[in-house]
């Protein structure tokens, strides 16, 4: 079995040395050659060596050595090896070493004194121990701080064994009086936390004396005083007036640590108003002085459990958090986001919305790589903010209009879809939003971008001057038609079918041809070859951005330019009165549409059109041919109802999702009320008088209640034994994310005592368990919860084994109880989740997800075959239905 010990070494299994070659290295006078013996001989035991021949040689030949490594290597060895015989008697050869630590213990040299004091903290064996009483307590007065400290911690650990009040009993008495001489800041702590482990009112009654110090004692002492407030406080609540006066002055403490501690103490202490602001302005002010990255990300984390239950508060100090945002790092920018998103009220959404359009118009400068993915978050945070308070959306959407050519496509979206859901809920934006669509839209270079926008202008073009800019427009951005030049030899083929023309003169047809960078040049037909193919007319390079998509084969893009040009036309046809203006805006927009179909179906690109933007660019001519009213009201009402009733569809999941987050409280009709006017008042601070009415307020509404689900905890529980064996154990498992924490009892069913109980346990798959569980003895009858951790490195179903091993005193061999296997499912580590729909497709085009999975079911409906699938995955549909 490997054998636990205080210092972590790294051993490479591949040479291990033998006992023989470290035999003779630590034989010889090399003193480096004797450190890597002793570190050898060191690692093999840690390993499961035993190495009793060892012994002898260290004690000849190391124990002298003056050399320090040499020592603190023999006091790790000395830890490591049995000191005890199988009966837990003290091995007889352990009295050579009782000598040599006194002698260490009267060492001239201090660090020499000090280490052998750590490493009698780690002693149990109290007949090795015993002996040395006398030079331990005569190392408490000795002139070096370093021997001094480590002479109190060896107090406190002997104190604290099964016999240590015997050993020493005057130990608290003597470190109090040393407390009250001590100057070193590490003594006094460690003389303090000496007395919180071991003699507590002693410990607090030196707090009450020394209150007005506290501020003045180092970071080290503050921080046990404050651990000892929180065990006091816990125990006896009534005592908590005491001590919050002593937390808020330590709250100017210079060091942050301290600071920090001191919040979350007040915090776990109080839920009065005053302490509760007093701890956020306190996260507020570390989260802007701190430079660590993690350090502000666990402050936000501080502050995110803050807002759950003290949201009112936290309100306040919502231009606090929003400092944040000045940190490069995109994690603690998109967790300040979060926050504020959730505390902002209609006092305070114009100044927060105006913070953060400072921050979009930082992102232009382009001087951090990130810039892009920080501003897709900030319009995503503008946007929320703008759907809670339409009124705010008129001071930033003419700003963020700017970012539709943007050139982080995710960002631009964004963008595009805040603009749609804008121009629905603030009719009064619709005329300033559509005039500043047209005029930018020439900027947008992305195809889904393109596509919304062209939606957008289709739907909310209303007046007549609107309609008319709206078709020019697009009729700009398409620029000349056709979109390819016909070869010669067709126009050979149609020139026949024509009256040919002859004239004595010679005539050079003269044609545009397309140079490299772009540009037209004219060309005679004459030097051109018999048979050149159809080539792409690309236009100038100040042709738009529409003709440059389509030319990439974008042909759902064409799709959506027939149908915007389509619903145009027909409100051309409500709001004109000149039926020759609808005629000729009708037949360019066929025209149109009839280039795009002679692109797709040449043989100019490498792709042909596909089937279904086909089909809508043709369903498109026919209705502009031959327009009814029943199709007009399809068009320009009804897709516009859609619409409306998909926003509000995702409104209201949104509002279900944060019902879903609120905190579920239960009240028992029979509790107890106090009422807090008809109480006593004496000798009672500001502070705890607001603490009862919080404490009262909690009580009434319920929300000290935390209604666990039992149900679900019993479904963990696995049988590891049967009824009939001699010990039953059971196990409760939890599943975090990394970790297994197996809680197994163990109840001895047995008329004995059972010795040496050891539960052992081994894991298959990617688990790996992090400590063994100790030995114990179990009474007759009697039952132990015994926790075992368990470190999970991948999402791989694994399994964890093992027995339950122990000794009775009238049988000699032990006795083996072989355990059920418990299996960790997958199923254990999915919990369901939200997830934005740009999130999910970033995820899905970064991820190969799609897997071809054969199904077998009698099921035959599909929603009911999809609520099967979320029940037994444990997942949730992100789609509304």
């Amino acid at each position: 079995m490997e054998k636990s010990c205080s210092l972590l070494v790294h051993f490479d299994n591949g040479t291990p040395a033998l006992a023989n070659e470290i035999k003779e290295a630590l034989e010889g006078n090399d003193v480096p050659a004797k450190i890597d013996a002793m570190k050898n001989a060191i690692m093999l035991l840690l390993n499961g060596e035993t190495l009793p021949q060892l012994f002898i040689t260290i004690v000849r030949y190391v124990l002298p050595s003056e050399d320090h490594t040499v020592q603190k290597l023999l006091l790790l060895y000395l830890e490591i090896i049995d000191k005890t015989d199988g009966k837990g008697r003290v091995l007889p050869e352990m009295i050579l070493i009782c000598q040599n630590l006194r002698n260490n213990l009267q060492h001239p040299n201090e660090y020499i004194r000090g280490v052998t004091l750590r490493f009698l903290c780690r002693l149990n064996e109290v007949e090795i121990i015993e002996p040395l009483i006398p030079s331990i307590m005569s190392n408490l007065e000795h002139r070096h701080p370093y021997v001094r400290k480590n002479a109190i911690l060896a107090v406190m650990s002997i104190y604290k064994l099964p016999q240590g009040e015997q050993l020493l009993v005057d130990a608290p008495e003597t470190i109090e009086r040393f407390l009250s001489t001590e100057q070193d800041p590490s003594a006094k702590r460690n003389a303090f936390l000496m007395l919180f482990n071991c003699a507590q009112d002693r410990a607090i009654n030196y707090l009450l004396t020394n209150v007005d110090r506290v501020p003045d004692w180092g970071e080290l002492m503050q921080m046990v005083v404050l651990e000892l407030i929180r065990k006091v406080c816990r125990t006896n609540k009534g005592e908590k007036g005491k001590y919050i006066k002593i937390i808020i002055s330590l709250l100017n403490a210079p060091s942050a640590a301290v600071v920090y501690e001191c919040a979350g103490t007040l915090v776990s202490l109080s839920s009065a108003p005053t302490a509760i602001r007093a701890a956020a302005s306190t996260y507020c002010q570390l989260l802007l002085s701190q430079s660590d990255n993690n350090v502000k990300l666990i402050l936000l984390d501080r502050l995110n459990e803050l807002k759950s239950s003290h949201k009112d508060i936290l309100v306040d100090m919502i231009m606090d958090i929003l400092r944040a945002l000045s940190s490069p790092n995109l994690d603690i920018q998109r967790k300040t986001l979060d926050i504020v998103l959730e505390l902002i009220t209609p006092r305070n959404v114009n100044e927060v919305v105006l913070n953060l359009k400072k921050e979009v118009m930082k992102t232009q400068s382009g001087e951090l790589e990130k810039n892009g993915e920080y501003r897709q978050m900030l319009i995503q945070a503008i946007h929320s903010c703008a759907i809670k308070f339409p009124e705010v959306a008129s001071i930033v959407v003419h700003l963020l209009m700017d970012f539709l050519g943007d050139n982080n496509v995710a960002s631009a979206m964004d963008v595009v879809i805040f603009v749609r859901e804008i121009i629905e809920t603030n009719p009064k934006l619709r005329v300033s939003i559509v005039t500043r669509l047209l005029d930018t839209f020439y900027q947008i270079r992305a195809a889904r971008v393109c596509a919304c926008s062209l939606w957008i202008i289709g739907e909310y073009c209303l007046s007549l001057s609107e309609v008319e800019n709206g078709i020019s427009t697009i009729k700009q951005c398409l620029g000349d038609l056709p979109f390819f030049s016909i070869s010669e030899e067709e126009e050979a083929a149609d020139s026949t079918k024509k009256p040919q023309v002859t004239n004595s003169t010679t005539i050079s047809s003269k044609r545009p041809a397309i140079l490299a960078d772009g540009t037209y040049a004219t060309q005679s037909a004459a030097s051109e070859t018999a048979f050149s193919p159809p080539t792409v007319v690309q236009g100038s390079l100040a042709t738009g951005n529409l003709r440059s998509l389509l030319l990439t084969g974008d042909f759902f893009l064409g799709a959506v330019v027939a149908s915007t040009l389509t619903k145009l036309v027909l409100r051309l046809e409500e709001v004109q009165p000149s039926k020759v203006e609808v005629n000729k805006a009708s037949t360019s927009a066929l025209l149109i549409m009839v280039s795009i179909l002679q692109l797709g179906q040449s043989s100019v690109l490498p792709h042909p059109i596909d089937n279904d933007s086909y089909d809508r660019i043709v369903l498109c001519i026919r209705l502009l041919c031959n327009t009814e009213d029943a199709v007009k009201t399809i068009w320009l009402k009804s897709c516009h109802e859609k619409f409306v009733q998909m926003l509000l569809d995702k409104q209201l999941r949104e509002t279900e999702e944060i019902k879903a987050k609120a905190q579920i409280s239960h009240l028992q009709p029979d509790d107890l009320i106090d009422f807090y006017h008809l109480k006593s008042r004496k000798g009672m601070s500001q502070l705890e008088l607001e603490d009862e009415v919080q404490d009262d307020l909690k009580r009434a509404t319920g929300e000290f209640v935390k209604d666990a689900d039992d149900a679900n905890k019993l479904n963990r529980i696995v049988q590891l034994t049967g009824f009939s064996d001699p010990v039953y154990a059971e196990a409760y498992v939890t599943v975090h994310q990394y970790d297994i924490v197996l809680d197994v009892t163990v109840i001895n069913r047995t008329k004995q005592t059972l010795q040496n109980l050891c539960l052992e346990l081994a894991t298959m798959g990617d688990l790996k368990l992090v400590e063994r569980p100790q030995n114990y003895t179990l009474a007759p009858e009697s039952s132990k919860q015994i926790k075992a951790n368990i470190k999970v490195s991948s999402t791989e179903t694994g399994v964890i084994f093992g027995n339950i091993v122990y000794e009775t005193s009238n049988v000699l061999e032990r006795t083996v109880v072989v355990l059920n296997d418990i299996h960790i499912d997958i199923m254990d580590y999915i919990s369901p989740a939200v997830c934005g729909d740009a999130a999910f497709k970033t995820m899905w085009a970064e991820f190969e997800w799609e897997n071809k999975v054969a199904i077998n079911t009698i099921i035959t409906d599909e929603k009911e075959f999809l609520d099967h699938i979320i029940k037994s995955t444990n997942m949730k549909c992100l789609t509304s239905p």
